[in-house]
C-alpha cells in the first residue's frame, strides 16, 4: 500500500522508529500512524497559515487542520498573542478565571444552550453529558448510531447487537460487556429502527446521542428532518436528545451543525457537546444545555462531574480569541474554499473515471472513492460508508502527499479548510489533483 515518494522522509522515518519503541504504534492517536494508507507518517515541525512544515523541511498545504480546530489557520497572530499573554500570567491556577466566563458567554450567544460546563476533551464532554442525562431522567439506557464517534467512552465504544432492538456488544477489547449492556446501536438515518427501540424500551431510555452531522465515517448528512424527528421522539418518551457537536460546533457554520437544521426548523437539543474549534487548537471541550438540566450538576445538584484542568485559562483564552475572530466573513471564505477544492477534486476524479461521491456539511466535506460498479448516489449510514475502494484512496492520498498536500490519512475522515487558505494554497491543491486522480484510477485496473 506504501507509495514511493520523491520527498525526503529520513528524519520522519527515524522519529517514527524511535516513537514506536516508546509509544504504542509510534503515535498518540491511532489514525496518525498511516495504518489505513501505508507509509511513514510525517512528523511536523511547525505550521503557519495553511501550511505545514515537516522535520525534513517539506511543506504541505494542510487539509486536516488538526482534525478541525484550526478554523483560522495555524499560528494566527492574534490567537498567538493572546495565548502568549495568558501563558505569561501562569498556565493553571485551579481556580475560577475570567476567560472561562467569557468563553462560556460566547458559546451561549452562538448556540441554543443556556449554561455550559468545561472539560479538557470531547471524550470527557460526551461522558459527562451521558451521566447528566441518566441523572436527570433516572433511566439507564443510551441509544447511539453506528458510525457516530463520541470519544473513547466505554459505553459508547459499542458495536451493534444481533438485531435492531438488541443491546450492544463491546466495540474493542478492554471494554467489558457490562459497559455496553445499557447501550443500543442503530443504523444512522433509520427512523423505523428508532421507533422500534422506543416502542420496546422507551421507559428505560435516558437519551439518544448523535453527531449533529456525522463526520467520523466521512460526512454523512442527516436526512431532512431526521434530527428534528429524534428530538421529538425523545421528548414524547421523556428521554433527552444529546447532540454531539465536538466536530461540527463552530466549524460547519458559525452556529455549528445546529445552524444547518435546528436553527431553521425550530428545535433545540436538550444537551450539546463541543470541542475542537472552541479550544483554538488547545485541549478544551464543553457540554451544555437547558438551565434546569445543567443545574443538576455539582455543586448545585447531585450529579458529580469535575476536572482539574477544566476551564484552563490558556485554553479558554485560545478558544475565546478564535471564536471572536470567527466572523461571518471568515465562514464565507472557508465555505468558498471548500467549494472550490471539493468541486475541483470531483472534476479531476470524474475525468479520471473514478467513481466517487462528495458530501458537504457547511464548510466540511468528504470524498468517498467508491467500489467498482457502485450505484450509490449518497452515503446515508455506516454500512454505505464502508463501500469504498480503499486502495484508491491510499493511492490518491500518497500522490497528494508527494505533491505537497496533506490529506486525512483515512478514507473515513473529513477534509478541513481554513481562513488562511489563500489563492496560492488553493492553487497548489488544484494543481495536485489531476495526477492524484489518475493514481486512484490505476487501482481500478484502468487508466484515464
Amino acid at each position: 500500500m506504501t507509495a514511493p515518494t520523491s520527498r525526503p522522509t529520513a528524519r520522519s522515518a527515524d522519529l517514527f522508529a524511535r516513537a514506536s519503541a516508546v509509544t504504542p504504534g509510534g503515535v498518540n492517536s491511532p489514525v496518525r500512524a498511516f495504518g489505513a494508507v501505508g507509509g511513514t507518517p510525517r512528523f511536523i515541525a511547525s505550521a503557519q497559515g495553511a501550511w505545514l512544515t515537516d522535520v525534513d523541511g517539506n511543506e504541505y498545504v494542510d487539509l486536516v487542520g488538526s482534525w478541525g480546530p484550526m478554523l483560522l489557520g495555524h499560528a494566527h497572530p492574534e490567537v498567538m498573542a493572546a495565548v502568549q499573554a495568558a501563558v505569561a500570567r501562569g498556565t493553571s491556577y485551579g481556580t475560577p478565571t475570567e476567560p472561562e466566563v467569557m468563553l462560556a458567554e460566547e458559546i451561549v450567544a452562538r448556540t441554543p444552550v443556556e449554561r455550559v460546563r468545561f472539560t479538557s476533551s470531547g471524550t470527557e464532554a460526551t461522558m459527562s453529558a451521558i451521566r447528566l442525562a441518566r441523572g436527570a431522567t433516572g433511566r439507564d439506557v443510551v441509544v447511539k448510531f453506528a458510525g457516530c464517534y463520541h470519544g473513547h467512552v466505554d459505553a459508547l465504544l459499542a458495536s451493534a447487537g444481533s438485531g435492531l432492538a438488541t443491546f450492544a456488544v463491546p466495540g474493542t477489547p478492554g471494554v467489558p460487556q457490562s459497559a455496553t449492556d445499557l447501550t443500543m446501536v442503530l443504523p444512522y438515518n433509520d427512523r423505523a429502527a428508532v421507533e422500534r427501540v422506543f416502542a420496546e424500551h422507551g421507559d428505560r431510555i435516558a437519551c439518544v446521542i448523535t453527531e449533529a452531522t456525522p463526520g467520523n465515517m466521512g460526512v454523512v448528512n442527516p436526512e431532512p428532518g431526521f434530527n428534528a424527528f429524534l428530538a421529538a421522539t425523545c421528548a414524547a418518551h421523556g428521554a433527552l436528545f444529546v447532540s454531539d457537536e465536538v466536530m461540527t460546533g463552530f466549524r460547519a457554520t458559525k452556529r455549528g451543525g445546529w445552524g444547518l437544521d435546528g436553527a431553521v426548523e425550530g428545535w433545540v437539543p436538550d444537551l450539546m457537546t463541543f470541542g475542537k474549534v472552541m479550544g483554538g487548537g488547545l485541549p478544551a471541550a464543553a457540554f451544555g444545555g437547558r438551565a434546569d438540566l445543567m443545574g443538576l450538576l455539582s455543586p448545585e445538584g447531585p450529579v458529580y462531574q469535575a476536572g482539574t484542568l477544566s476551564g484552563n485559562p490558556v485554553a479558554t483564552t485560545a478558544g475565546l480569541t478564535t471564536l471572536r475572530l470567527a466572523t461571518d466573513e471568515v465562514y464565507a471564505h472557508v465555505d468558498a474554499v471548500a467549494t472550490t477544492i471539493s468541486e475541483a477534486a470531483s472534476a479531476a476524479l470524474g475525468e479520471a473515471g473514478v467513481p466517487h461521491l462528495v458530501q458537504r456539511a457547511g464548510t466540511m466535506f468528504s470524498i468517498f472513492l467508491l467500489e467498482p460498479g457502485s450505484t450509490l448516489t449518497a452515503v446515508r449510514n455506516f454500512d454505505e460508508a464502508g463501500r469504498q475502494h480503499l486502495p484508491a484512496y491510499a493511492a490518491f492520498f500518497h500522490a497528494m502527499l508527494d505533491a505537497g498536500v496533506h490529506l486525512p490519512p483515512s478514507a473515513y475522515e473529513v477534509w478541513f479548510c481554513s481562513a488562511a487558505h489563500d489563492e496560492r494554497a488553493v492553487q497548489h491543491v488544484l494543481d495536485a489533483l489531476p495526477a492524484a486522480a489518475r493514481a486512484a484510477a490505476a487501482t481500478y485496473g484502468t487508466t484515464a
